[in-house]
């Protein structure tokens, strides 16, 4: 039985409370920023009571982007590519991930061990360590400015291929013995066997690759040389770029929290099946 404690119960309390409002409280100044006239946004100390450009600023940035002193694309076309971009990346990794772990467990064949340390020793170079000889072989490919030229090169995941391994390792080999007595080849044990059983695994790694995707900065800075195909985290830059004098922080706060709103978003929906992902014990 467990002592309940009334003042430990309210320090762990008062301390979960403090670190929610440190963490929201550059959030709520941004909302509030959101709302203001640019003359507002830029006094020191900012109001912290909303005002009434919401609207006017958010549909100024989607349809326009920054109207100051800074030329950048509309922010729903930088939200389009970055939306794009996370989704290929996300899904690319998952795919490619799944069936190399696949061939490496279910599948004999020479130097597999090898070629498994090979992929696991790829975490050890990072786009940012391989990104002049990636870049090279990009543009010699004509894939600058191109969604192929976004993704392709951050689509290989050593991570998640070690993931999917390690619980490919965990299926009982009976299911396999099942499968292949009943006549099912290898792609049919995949699909109605091994993919069903990895669903909650790829739906959290999904939701960490999406923001990791979504998140990317410095690749899309090398490859994108058009405004059309800069993704939000380079919008927000450009936005801020033309000193504190140019910088229309209300525009600014309304552009980051569109940013925010689509991880934010595919958090809250798959935080369940994110949770038992990663912590369910009959993996």
């Amino acid at each position: 039985m467990i002592e309940r404690r009334p003042i430990l119960d309210f320090i762990s309390h008062l301390v979960l409370i403090i670190g929610v409002l440190i963490v929201a409280f550059p959030i709520y100044i941004a909302v509030v920023a959101s709302t203001q006239t640019a003359e507002q946004s830029a006094l020191a100390p900012m109001s912290l009571l909303p005002g009434n450009q919401f609207v006017q600023n958010f549909s100024t940035v989607l349809s326009s982007g920054a109207s100051g002193n800074v030329s950048t694309s509309p922010v729903a076309r930088m939200l389009w590519v970055s939306l794009v971009s996370a989704l290929i990346i996300a899904i690319g990794k998952i795919a490619i991930s799944m069936l190399s772990a696949f061939a490496l467990v279910y599948f004999r064949f020479p130097g597999r061990t090898w070629f498994f340390w090979m992929i696991f020793v790829t975490l050890m170079l990072p786009v940012e360590v391989r990104i002049s000889p990636t870049y090279k072989v990009v543009s010699d490919l004509s894939m600058l400015n191109s969604y192929a030229g976004l993704t392709i090169p951050l689509i290989a995941s050593a991570t998640a291929t070690f993931l999917f391994r390690q619980f490919f390792l965990t299926v009982p080999e009976e299911l396999a013995e099942a499968a292949r007595i009943d006549g099912a080849g290898p792609l049919r044990f995949f699909k109605d066997v091994l993919w069903p059983l990895s669903r909650t695994n790829v739906i959290a790694l999904f939701v960490i690759m999406f923001i990791y995707g979504w998140n990317q900065y410095l690749w899309p800075l090398l490859i994108s040389t058009e405004q059309g195909m800069y993704p939000i985290g380079i919008g927000i830059k450009q936005m801020i770029a033309g000193g504190d004098a140019a910088v229309e922080w209300n525009l600014v706060m309304a552009t980051l929290l569109l940013a925010m709103l689509p991880p934010g978003l595919l958090i809250v929906i798959m935080q369940k099946w994110f949770v038992k992902g990663l912590v369910d014990s009959e993996k």
